[in-house]
């Protein structure tokens, strides 16, 4: 393994404190943080994604976030081409590529090497299916994909506005359903040498935290944020769809109440921390690390820093 380059990989739910576990390894090994956020690479949208602020960041280098406006699309294979170039330039440095983040298939599509075969694009068509949505609204439009696709339109919940439009604007160039332009993983020999470390605590604390990280966001000026972009992007830009986005426009749309939007909130990311979890435990390469109240972070990322380093 030793002529394969190195890979430090960090994972686990939202709120168990990959950011700031990963800055402080990153301190002690040269590292570099490439984000695998689905959310953090959108502009503007700081608050809603509990983006890591330059002063919170202490220096580390931290890359691809920030990097598209909240209506522009930012695919799977877009982000696999940008971190295998910048994994390359980090070690050309002379430093160490981390890869931190929650979304699992950003993460298996570097570690794994996804084979993505593009689908066609239709800016047009996609803005004129945008515009239909506007008038009938989602459910009409899952429905309409729920015709020619059923596969895809199971496996999407008709909130999913983005990724149901991207189906249809396939669908109705090709002919074809969307899964047959999706990705095929190459297997054939490992790319990285991988390290792997998972966070995870007893699910009681996790949502605990989750509860208090929304209260938090609310606090900070969550629905300020929302209220501008929603002015600026409007309802159906691709980010808007979002998990704490999508739960305080209905708020501002005058379709629920502010403590509606806000238990709709937390209840939302107790259930994407468990698709996480899902996702994360079946990957058997992942070495876990259980975090409680009383853990000692500094210690936790001494252990971590000791066995990359003896890897």
């Amino acid at each position: 393994m030793q002529d394969l380059k190195p890979l430090i990989v960090m994972v686990g739910p939202t709120a168990t404190g990959k950011t700031d576990l990963s800055i402080e390894v990153a301190k002690k090994v040269r590292g570099e943080i490439i984000s695998a956020d689905s959310m953090l690479v959108y502009r503007g949208m700081d608050i809603g994604t509990a983006k890591p602020t330059l002063a919170e960041r202490q220096g580390i280098p931290h890359h691809l976030i920030d990097i598209v406006n909240p209506d522009q699309e930012y695919s799977v294979a877009s982000y696999q081409r940008a971190a295998e170039s910048l994994i390359d330039a980090i070690i050309d440095r002379g430093n160490l590529p981390m890869l931190v983040g929650g979304t699992g298939l950003y993460v298996r599509s570097v570690i794994d090497h996804y084979d993505f075969t593009q689908a066609p694009r239709d800016e047009k068509l996609r803005q004129e299916l945008l515009r239909e949505a506007e008038h009938l609204g989602p459910l009409a439009m899952h429905n309409k994909l729920a015709e020619v696709d059923r596969e895809t339109a199971d496996r999407l919940h008709p909130n999913d506005l983005r990724r149901v439009i991207r189906a249809l604007e396939v669908y109705i160039q090709t002919g074809n359903p969307i899964s047959q332009y999706q990705y095929s993983q190459q297997m054939q020999s490992p790319k990285y040498n991988l390290q792997m470390f998972g966070l995870t605590m007893e699910r009681q604390l996790l949502y605990q935290r989750i509860e208090q990280r929304v209260d938090l966001m609310v606090q900070k000026g969550l629905v300020e944020e929302v209220a501008a972009l929603l002015k600026k992007y409007g309802r159906f830009a691709t980010a808007m769809q979002g998990l704490g986005y999508k739960e305080i426009v209905a708020y501002l749309k005058g379709e629920i109440s502010l403590d509606q939007a806000i238990e709709l909130l937390k209840r939302n990311t107790r259930r994407f921390a468990k698709r996480q979890i899902t996702w994360f435990r079946a990957d058997k390469r992942i070495q876990w690390i259980e975090l409680n109240q009383s853990t000692n972070k500094k210690k936790i990322s001494d252990e971590i820093a000791n066995q990359i380093a003896g890897n």
